[in-house]
């Protein structure tokens, strides 16, 4: 599905441990890393989007995380003129994202990468929260920084929070 001006429909899924630390996903045989995110079908709200990908590219079920926040609009990143398919129809240009902010309440444990179709991910980490902008593949770097910016206030609201109870 793309839309009229040529970008997909996508969620971004941003996901916090209880210490504020972001899951920073290994592309599988790439020394890429990234935020997972998907496509949302035509018959799917963002929200169901959300919980489809992150069950099959981070294996988690519903009730592993909470939804703290999400974008208002759609963020939108253009693809690189190398990654665009132009034997495709429609033609996609790039993506526009609903990007969402969920704190893991499950057990970490419960991260796996063969739940979907095929394995997008062979590798994961905790990071701090700022670290994806400068380590993601740079045409999404802007997109990122927008993400966490909106999602910022929340994340800092939280860390207090952490902060005041002695949580490190």
């Amino acid at each position: 599905m793309v839309d009229n001006e040529g970008f997909r429909p996508n969620v971004g899924i941003i996901i916090r441990n209880v210490y504020g630390r972001l899951l920073w996903a290994k592309r599988i045989g790439q020394n890429a890393w990234q935020f997972p995110q998907g496509g949302i079908n035509s018959t799917e709200s963002p929200e169901e989007a959300m919980y489809r990908e992150l069950h099959e590219e981070i294996g988690l079920p519903p009730e592993s995380v909470t939804i703290i926040d999400q974008t208002r609009g759609w963020l939108r990143y253009r693809l690189p003129k190398r990654y665009i398919r132009r034997n495709a129809s429609p033609l996609c240009i790039g993506q526009k994202q609903k990007w969402f902010l969920l704190e893991l309440v499950g057990e970490e444990t419960l991260i796996r990468f063969d739940c979907g179709h095929k394995a997008e991910f062979d590798d994961w980490r905790w990071v701090n929260y700022w670290y994806p902008v400068t380590q993601v593949i740079d045409f999404k770097r802007d997109v990122y920084r927008r993400a966490l910016k909106e999602l910022s206030g929340i994340h800092a609201e939280l860390e207090r929070k952490i902060v005041g109870t002695g949580k490190q």
